[in-house]
């Protein structure tokens, strides 16, 4: 009689477990549920600095926390993925492909902002005057070097005169050089190098399961990012601005279903698939405004899809420089937006003149901290519009800037495939097996 209740308290304990676990919530839920909270904090605390200071504060940390392990993560992968890959006609071929895309992708998304623009006219139903003012002395002065340096700086700043000084300043494309350079030497010495792949390949074992580990207080770390932004500017400043952040969101939305739900068709796969794998992601990068937040879980996923690994760690860290169709899109809407806020005329002329300047800046800012903003400062003043025009929409930069970098995500982990089919580097089996198994693991 003992031995039937103690096994039926057992096993009434385990089915117990297993109804706990059947209703976890998974981390995308839990951002959600952070984010929704942030913004009742953001609220209940407005202008309460001691709240600000200490909700910043956790954030940045979580913040750090990310970008801790990226840079382990990209150098790690990405020379074992070049080491492996092994032939300098191949790697050439997919940059090649890489950079062609990128600037087609960024060029649409720059001409459908001005189109939108152009149709909606946003800018028409904002009286100037009446909106409250923004400081971005944070970012005049960024603006100005940047834009003072040319193709030739942007050229040369990519190769690191010191690599250690790279990593520790976190500037990420003379990482990914020297890393491609790296895993090119490695391949070239033979079995000696096996030691270093192998020694890379444990490395980046133990950051993903590091990724893990952090990823378990991103809930928190969202939570308080959101909840800083309501506190300082409250949810009365959106409403002038309401119109020009519906506008900017419909926008991103119609560019992500039409523009790479056809890149996506043209190269046989699904962009829903993508969508589901990478919507953790997604919801992490919307909800932190942060593009790093979300890279080193992107590389892992890529990889589980079916991409190959040499694909992945170049195309992503890659695309985190030169593809950047979100920030595409709110810099030309928002250019023309203040042009018409100002009563401003764009000919036709001017608007393609905007839009290779807008092609230019923008490679050349990618690693400016608040980089759409930068660029923007340094583009607007040649359509006539003052700089100080910039200060009325500071405000809800940050609220923006999330969707733009949700949009980043996306479209680096759509050229990401686009690139690994293009070389044969895709394998539908493991994708689809993948796939599988992540529906099978949400049906439980």
């Amino acid at each position: 009689m003992t031995v039937l209740l103690k096994i039926s308290l057992r096993e009434n304990g385990w089915s117990r477990m297993k109804k706990y676990r059947s209703y976890r919530l998974s981390l995308g839920w839990q951002i959600l549920i952070g984010l929704a909270l942030g913004i009742v904090l953001g609220a209940v605390f407005y202008q309460n600095k001691l709240a600000i200071t200490a909700m910043q504060n956790i954030g940045n940390m979580f913040i750090g926390l990310i970008q801790m392990i990226v840079l382990p993560i990209v150098v790690s992968c990405l020379t074992v993925g070049i080491a492996n890959m092994g032939d300098i006609k191949q790697l050439g071929r997919v940059g090649g492909k890489t950079i062609i895309y990128f600037e087609i992708m960024t060029t649409i998304a720059i001409a459908l902002g001005l189109l939108i623009g152009n149709i909606f006219h946003p800018g028409d139903f904002i009286n100037i005057h009446q909106l409250h003012s923004t400081d971005i002395s944070q970012y005049v002065s960024s603006a100005k070097s940047a834009s003072n340096t040319g193709i030739w700086s942007t050229l040369m700043g990519i190769i690191p005169t010191n690599i250690f000084k790279s990593l520790s300043e976190g500037d990420m494309m003379p990482v990914i050089f020297f890393s491609v350079f790296f895993g090119l030497g490695t391949a070239a010495i033979g079995k000696q190098g096996r030691i270093i792949v192998d020694f890379l390949d444990a490395v980046s074992q133990v950051m993903f399961r590091v990724t893990n580990w952090v990823m378990h207080t991103a809930p928190i770390g969202v939570c308080a990012l959101i909840g800083v932004t309501i506190a300082q500017m409250g949810l009365s400043a959106l409403a002038p601005l309401g119109y020009f952040i519906i506008l900017a969101y419909g926008t991103m939305l119609l560019f992500i279903v039409v523009f790479m739900g056809l890149a996506a068709r043209m190269f046989g796969f699904k962009l829903s698939d993508l969508l589901y794998v990478i919507k953790d992601e997604a919801v992490l990068a919307f909800s932190t405004a942060s593009s790093e937040a979300a890279l080193p879980r992107l590389i892992d996923k890529m990889d589980k899809f079916g991409v190959s690994q040499g694909i992945v760690s170049f195309v992503i860290p890659t695309g985190y420089t030169f593809n950047l169709d979100g920030s595409a899109i709110y810099q030309s809407l928002a250019a023309l937006f203040l042009a018409q806020a100002y009563h401003i005329h764009l000919s036709l002329g001017q608007q393609i003149t905007l839009l290779v300047v807008l092609m230019i800046t923008s490679k050349g800012m990618a690693g400016v901290p608040g980089a759409s903003f930068v660029v923007l400062l340094a583009t607007v003043s040649t359509i006539g519009v003052p700089m100080s025009g910039l200060t009325f929409i500071a405000g809800i930069d940050r609220l923006v800037d999330m969707g733009r970098t949700a949009v980043n995500v996306v479209g680096n982990s759509l050229a990401t495939v686009i690139i690994g089919k293009s070389e044969h580097e895709f394998s539908e089996d493991k994708s689809q097996s993948y796939l599988r198994e992540l529906r099978a693991a949400k049906a439980k």
